[in-house]
């Protein structure tokens, strides 16, 4: 099959682009603008594949998304592309709008006016996989509750609201005009590659240069935990196996408050790079910010009960396997954070 990943330079599309061409015999398309969290060095391992192919394309550019489906031919999409850091959306919110509603709508118009032009038995097969997240459902009181796939949505930011706004979208197609689509909504990811800004890779790298481990309010804001790979491999099964219409919830079955995370960071640092003094020292609150959610966690048993798909790594399992990443690969972090690779690849131009 030729699929084409959208957003593939980033963290999630990345692991799902690895996954695929390490696991599958499918052909991968990466599509992919290549803002500041775009790193095509995320992709070395697979870079080389006669199956990979790599396309900078903006979502938000209809005619060049036009000429991909022309040119390679699809049999899925899988649509990761869009703004996803809170905060920036806060600063900012119109890039979120343009990416995640607008850039969607185009890719959906792509699609769909590619896949009305297909023969019988390839239109049949054909799937628009769109991946979402647990924000779009708003927050949760207590410890009790869990998001299912028919709680209804609450967003709380502007990033949360533009995803929510492109899910309704991929759900409007499929009634309208009956694009086969499929809906994912996963809790927060973690894991190798991701970009710094992050709280995981922020902690680590900021706990190795002694500089502040900064938390919001008391830390308390509590997130379901899921490891990017054990993502990857769940999103390649709903593509492939999932039935169209349908929204399914990923998770991890890590439920840790920011305060949990942080010092279990620590703790592995500790372990790993010890040094004078303790890294929990280096913990610092910070004012909370506007429409902070409480706590997001994901029932994950349609995934199980349907699918079979239940995550390998534990919290501890995978944050281990994260730290030792970061630690055995300093020159990306370096070269993500300040924009070396991006400038070598693409000629010096400014990177947004």
């Amino acid at each position: 099959m030729n699929i084409i990943v959208t957003g593939g330079a980033g963290f999630i599309g990345s692991a799902v682009i690895r996954h695929i061409i390490e696991a599958t015999n499918n052909t991968v398309i990466n599509i992919d603008k290549l803002t500041y969290a775009g790193n095509l060095d995320s992709l070395i391992s697979v870079s080389n594949s006669n199956r990979y192919k790599f396309e900078q394309v903006d979502i938000c550019d209809r005619e060049a998304l036009d000429k991909v489906f022309c040119q390679f031919q699809p049999d899925i999409v899988m649509h990761l592309a869009a703004e996803s850091h809170v905060d920036r959306s806060i600063d900012g919110p119109a890039e979120f709008i343009q990416t995640n509603i607008v850039g969607t709508y185009n890719l959906l118009e792509a699609a769909r006016s590619y896949w009305s032009n297909l023969e019988t038995n390839k239109k049949l097969n054909f799937r628009f996989h769109h991946i979402s997240t647990d924000e779009v459902y708003g927050d949760l009181d207590g410890t009790d509750g869990l998001f299912t796939e028919i709680t209804s949505y609450s967003p709380s930011s502007p990033y949360s609201a533009s995803k929510a706004s492109s899910d309704h979208l991929v759900r409007a197609w499929y009634r309208t005009y009956g694009l086969p689509t499929i809906i994912t909504n996963c809790s927060n990811n973690y894991g190798p590659y991701h970009f710094p800004e992050k709280l995981i890779p922020l902690v680590i790298l900021n706990a190795l240069e002694n500089k502040p481990l900064p938390i919001y309010g008391t830390g308390e804001q509590i997130r379901d935990w899921l490891f990017v790979e054990d993502h990857a491999r769940a999103l390649y099964k709903v593509v492939t196996e999932g039935k169209v219409n349908e929204t399914y919830n990923i998770g991890g079955h890590n439920e840790k408050t920011n305060l949990e995370v942080v010092e279990a960071i620590c703790d592995i640092l500790s372990e790993l790079v010890p040094k004078e003094g303790c890294y929990k020292d280096q913990i610092t609150y910070i004012a909370d910010r506007p429409g902070h959610d409480k706590r997001y966690a994901i029932d994950a048993s349609k995934m199980k009960r349907e699918l079979d798909w239940t995550p390998i790594e534990t919290f501890e399992t995978g944050l281990q396997k994260t730290v030792q990443w970061y630690l055995d690969n300093s020159d990306w972090c370096q070269n993500v954070q300040d924009g070396s690779y991006q400038r070598e690849r693409l000629g010096n131009k400014d990177v947004k």
